[in-house]
């Protein structure tokens, strides 16, 4: 796919993956629309060329419909979505089962946002010659983990709800890719295990895979765990259980 000249929607910008991504996209020669909830760090976003912010917060339904009244009004260009913004609380049911609040703000944010996402802006997207919508999602889409299991059962939702809308979007402009990240060093992951990837590392595998037209992404050492989950199931489901 075309790397510059797209108009390009990142949630989660402020930050980790999504900040790293729209620096990059906006370097190559993209307009990138940049998503986030801090009113602070989208105000140095938004001084970088190529760079719009928005400041709103998905899970309210109020600023959702003034995000797609703005991109169907202003940003009709807009032929790339990157549903990045995710949220980890790793609360532990076997300890406290009453888990409503994190369980509805984690489901929300790391599956029902990205899918409601896309389906509304599938017809803007449907518009342009070349589209794109990319899932981020985690290794840990394909492998749990016991401290994540909120974590895991969205990733593993999206990861499935992507391979899905492959199938339903085949044969026209809009490919469907998935960036499967390994643990990255992010706010989300600070204080949380050890050898993570860099954002620029990831940021740079990223973009290879794109210029190849890969739509299924593994990142890091991400990009092995299909061969070794059919060779060592066994084994690889005790590394990551309590990794």
């Amino acid at each position: 796919m075309k790397l510059s000249g797209n108009t390009i929607l990142i949630t989660g910008a402020t930050s980790g993956i999504g900040l790293e991504l729209a620096k990059r996209f906006a370097g190559l020669g993209n307009t990138v629309l940049a998503l986030g909830r801090n009113k602070d760090s989208l105000s140095k976003l938004s001084s970088i060329p190529g760079i719009e912010t928005v400041r709103c917060d998905l899970t309210k339904q109020a600023d959702f419909e003034k995000l797609v009244s703005m991109i169907r009004k202003k940003y009709s260009s807009l032929n790339i979505l990157i549903n990045n913004a995710g949220i980890q609380y790793n609360p532990d049911f076997s300890k406290d089962p009453d888990q409503t609040e994190f369980i509805q703000k984690e489901i929300e944010t790391n599956l029902t946002i990205p899918v409601r996402l896309i389906s509304v802006l599938i017809p803007i997207l449907k518009t342009h010659s070349e589209s794109a919508i990319v899932n981020v999602t985690s290794g840990l889409a394909l492998v749990p983990k016991r401290s994540a299991p909120l974590y895991c059962g969205t990733k593993a939702g999206l990861h499935m709800f992507t391979e899905a809308l492959r199938y339903q979007l085949e044969g026209t402009n809009v490919k469907v890719i998935e960036m499967l990240p390994p643990q990255v060093d992010t706010p989300m992951t600070a204080g949380r295990g050890r050898n993570k990837l860099t954002t620029s590392a990831l940021a740079d595998e990223f973009i290879a895979a794109l210029e190849k037209d890969r739509t299924y992404i593994g990142i890091g050492v991400v990009k092995y765990l299909g061969v070794a989950l059919r060779l060592f199931p066994s084994l690889i489901y005790r590394m990551i259980k309590n990794a």
